[in-house]
């Protein structure tokens, strides 16, 4: 297992990844991040290099840290627990969020097996576009003793940005942003939501990446949309009182719009069962990727002990 620290070496993991979309997304978007100054604090881990295989990316400090030796390259290598760097509480399976893809399903295998590469003892998802990310997380974690939650949904990507319709908002609607006033509000409309971890996370992505809100002439908020350390949209909402607007429309084709001026894909999940956000993407020429994309919790019952989390209740 190696972390890759090389800007070089960074730009041909991009090179090779954009090469292999759209179902290498969830990891694209996270290593252009990086590649564009890391604003998550996001690092990836791959099986070997320079032949690699399989890639990883998460937070860092989740895991075991390099040994600070350079490795080969830049690519540091991770022996293990030995000087383990900063890491996220063992029940915040927000922070400990993984994306994976793999060339070579062995190559994968043999990365999640690696000493250090994943706290087997902790809450945490792993989450791509590639049947292996689950069936490989099953297979080690039957042998580990370990319990796994999966949540599937569908992935939409749009492949031509340039062509969105110009926005169009009521006129006593404005644009604005978001503070972390708001993180109360945006964790209490979150299907996910609902404990200091989900909190955290949120005012994380708040302070990080970019975001957008509509609000009233008054400056109450009326809906807003999100953007994860992976590059794809997250928590849309708009408030119940405003819907059949226009509005959730609206923001989705001004977020696009500026991913795509970043550089970026324009690609999201959406629940399996929310036919209503599929119906609108489509209608503005997403596209929806084949299979699903599964989000895999190992020790949910781990995450469920999140302080602040209502009793019996699971959380992504």
């Amino acid at each position: 297992m190696r972390i890759l620290t090389c800007p070089a070496h960074l730009q041909r993991l991009e090179a090779a990844l954009r090469s292999s979309l759209p179902r290498a997304l969830p990891v694209y978007g996270a290593v252009l991040n990086i590649n564009r100054g890391n604003p998550g604090d996001f690092e990836v881990a791959v099986d070997a290099w320079p032949n690699f295989g399989a890639v990883l990316a998460r937070r860092r400090g989740e895991v075991a840290g390099g040994d600070g030796e350079g490795g080969v390259g830049g690519a540091v290598p991770v022996r293990g627990a030995e000087h383990p760097a900063p890491q996220a509480p063992l029940s915040d399976s927000y922070r400990n969020l993984c994306s994976a893809f793999y060339w070579d399903l062995g190559a994968y295998r043999a990365l999640l097996e690696s000493p250090g590469c994943l706290r087997w003892d902790s809450a945490f998802h792993i989450f791509g576009l590639q049947d292996g990310v689950l069936t490989v997380s099953q297979d080690i974690a039957l042998a580990k003793g370990v319990e796994l939650e999966v949540t599937e949904y569908y992935t939409y990507l749009h492949p031509d940005p340039s062509t969105l319709p110009e926005p169009q908002l009521p006129p006593d609607v404005q644009l604005g942003t978001l503070s972390p006033a708001h993180v109360e509000l945006l964790d209490s409309t979150w299907p996910y939501g609902g404990n200091a971890w989900s909190r955290r996370y949120l005012g994380e992505l708040l302070r990080r990446f970019p975001h957008l809100c509509l609000r009233d002439p008054a400056g109450n908020l009326l809906g807003w949309v999100l953007t994860s350390g992976f590059a794809s949209g997250t928590h849309g909402y708009v408030m119940p009182a405003q819907r059949r607007r226009g509005l959730m429309r609206a923001l989705t084709i001004m977020a696009a719009r500026r991913a795509h001026g970043r550089g970026l894909p324009v690609y999201g999940h959406t629940a399996t069962g929310n036919r209503g956000m599929q119906r609108l993407l489509e209608q503005l020429g997403h596209q929806r990727l084949p299979g699903l994309c599964r989000f895999v919790l190992h020790n949910p019952a781990l995450a469920r002990a999140a302080p602040g989390a209502p009793p019996g209740e699971t959380r992504e």
